[in-house]
């Protein structure tokens, strides 16, 4: 609310598609106890206009973009240790878990995990080296254009380049996110990737109702829960039905049991609750009102507690959803 209001009248949420969804209340209120931190910058093809200031033209105007967001985050959890912590290892993991698995009263900091989204502007896949000394712990090689493989919005052949990241990634430890992916890059990366797999945030074009190279495929999902991916579901109306209107539809039309339907059928899928997670995607690009009709803020994600429980996921089910999974997914790739 307080974000809200600081934004009222100005062109934030014309720009962002909504109102803010987040909120250190929000965090709060929603027991958010993780979440992944993005390092993203568009190619200037994708700018959003002049007041996109995150958006370069050359690997050098990348770099230097990046290196600001890593250091906004870094800043940020200095000057409010009580609020914000990055995670870098498994004990760092743990400190920020703790509070919440022992139900400890009171506000606890939030773990910041740091994503690459779009690895196009690295002016080589080395520098990801750099980037991990910083914090960095997890890759999406895509996002709507690349110069690796196919993006949502380019498509073209997995070439050299590309192979050469998943190498440096993989030496790394540094798990692959898919989310951005088409089919075809998605099939290849893991035929080449031998380290974690993941889509943090996407949905299935079966259940969404829309072929989109954006959502992921049976195929996708299928190989991605054979290699034990943990697939994070995006509460964003545009991707939960797929006739959505971003200038003013009727949020009746999508309640937060599409929310629950796109977890249920990773579920159905792979026939247990252990690859099923939130990706809320919720850090830019969309906002209120573009959000399934029960929900405010990302505080209103549990509210999905009740739904699952009727459809019948157990306790266990729900656990896995919202904490487990993303958990043991970390600490398989989070060093000691």
């Amino acid at each position: 609310a307080e974000t809200r209001q600081r934004e009222k009248g100005s062109l934030y949420p014309v720009w962002n598609h909504g109102e803010t969804t987040l909120g250190w209340p929000d965090y709060q209120r929603g027991k958010i106890a993780v979440i992944f931190a993005t390092l993203f910058s568009a190619p200037a093809a994708y700018s959003g206009g002049a007041w996109d200031v995150m958006s370069y033209h050359n690997p050098i105007e990348a770099h230097q973009l990046t290196s600001q967001q890593i250091d906004y985050y870094h800043q940020l959890c200095e000057e409010h240790p009580d609020k914000f912590k990055l995670i870098y290892t498994r004990r760092d993991l743990s400190e920020v878990l703790a509070p919440y698995e022992q139900d400890v009263e009171g506000e606890h900091p939030v773990g910041l995990v740091l994503l690459l989204e779009g690895a196009e502007g690295l002016d080589s896949p080395e520098r990801l080296e750099e980037y991990y000394e910083r914090g960095l712990r997890q890759v999406g090689p895509v996002w709507a254009g690349t110069r690796y493989c196919a993006g949502t919005n380019e498509d073209r052949p997995f070439d050299k380049e590309g192979r050469a990241l998943l190498e440096v990634m993989a030496s790394l430890n540094l798990p692959l996110d898919i989310s951005h992916m088409r089919e075809s890059a998605a099939l290849t990366a893991m035929d080449l990737y031998p380290g974690i797999i993941t889509a943090s945030h996407a949905n299935a074009q079966k259940v969404t109702g829309n072929t989109h190279h954006r959502h992921l495929t049976d195929t996708v999902i299928r190989r991605l829960q054979e290699r034990g991916g943990t697939i994070g579901v995006v509460p964003f109306n545009k991707f939960l039905i797929p006739d959505w209107s971003m200038e003013g539809d009727h949020r009746e039309r999508v309640p937060l049991e599409r929310v629950a339907a796109q977890i249920d059928y990773y579920c159905q899928m792979s026939g247990n609750s252990q690859h099923a997670a939130i990706g809320s995607d919720f850090d830019g690009g969309f906002g209120y009102p573009n959000i399934p009709l029960e929900m405010d803020t990302i505080a209103d994600l549990q509210k999905l507690d009740p739904i699952l429980t009727k459809i019948g996921y157990t306790a266990e089910d729900k656990n896995n959803i919202f904490h487990s999974n993303w958990k043991k997914h970390l600490e398989n790739i989070l060093p000691e």
